[in-house]
């Protein structure tokens, strides 16, 4: 007798070995409390860009946002839930964006990469989320004193380093964030045609409100911002010069500075939507 998937069950590949684990659907009995894991340090900077060179980055169905700005930001996470306790970390860029459909209009932030070095993570959140999720190796915050530095490499090819100087505690978020509207955060889904290459099985756009996220800051520090790219060739990085070099090439017209955070918490990815 074939196997017949269960109802209302998430399936990823290989699906008859019965429904798949992840961050959405834990072995029974088991719940995940969004609001006291994981704890995460984020190292967080910001630049004002080159508004051309933004738009050129987003999909057809976006537009640029309120201001070029670009956020990069690196999380370190441990005590993750749904990896009974382990940890990871990511390396996201990220820049105001505008969707206008026939049934939703939001504004928030649009990531165009994010950066992870285990691969649970990259896996569930591409299929699932369509978050544009790839591997490196991450290195960091390392936090001295007044400072935090991150490094992302990938088999050993060193391609950004992310720095932060002269931190000082702050009771408030970064000005310049404040005002920038914010409803959530906007990726493009996109899988493609098996034997049909260059055409899409699926694409959209994918959203989750900033309501959904559960983390509380138990401290901020805010200082000043630098950021270092490595230019790669393909025989550095076969699969992801493209995606580095095209970054790197980002102007840099003024920095904004760089926060440090320390929190508790994550978001509610279940409220993840597509985009109409």
């Amino acid at each position: 007798m074939s196997q017949k998937l269960q109802l209302g069950k998430m399936y990823r590949m290989p699906i008859y070995f019965g429904p798949s684990l992840g961050p959405r659907q834990l072995p029974e009995g088991r719940q995940l409390d969004y609001t006291k894991a994981p704890d995460t340090t984020m190292l967080s900077i910001s630049f004002r860009s080159n508004p051309e060179q933004l738009a050129a980055l987003l999909p057809d169905c976006f537009t640029l946002g309120q201001e070029p700005v670009v956020t990069i930001f690196c999380s370190a996470m441990t005590n993750v839930d749904w990896l009974a306790g382990r940890g990871y970390s990511m390396v996201g860029v990220s820049f105001p964006a505008e969707f206008s459909g026939q049934k939703d209009e939001v504004a928030g932030s649009f990531l165009c990469v994010l950066f992870e070095n285990r691969c649970e993570p990259i896996i569930t959140g591409r299929e699932e989320l369509g978050f544009s999720k790839v591997y490196a190796e991450i290195s960091g915050p390392t936090v001295s004193e007044t400072g935090a530095l991150v490094k992302v490499s990938w088999d050993g090819f060193e391609f950004l380093e992310i720095t932060a100087a002269e931190l000082l505690e702050s009771p408030t978020q970064n000005e310049t964030a404040k005002n920038i509207r914010n409803d959530g955060m906007m990726h493009y889904k996109y899988i493609p045609r098996t034997g049909d290459w260059g055409t899409a099985d699926i694409e959209y756009p994918t959203f989750y409100p900033a309501s959904s996220d559960k983390a509380r800051i138990s401290r901020l520090l805010q200082g000043d911002a630098r950021i270092s790219w490595n230019k790669a060739r393909w025989e550095d990085l076969p699969t992801l010069y493209n995606i580095v070099n095209t970054l790197a090439d980002l102007e840099i017209i003024e920095y904004l500075g760089a926060s440090l955070s320390y929190s508790t918490g994550t978001k509610d990815l279940r409220e993840q939507r597509i985009l109409r």
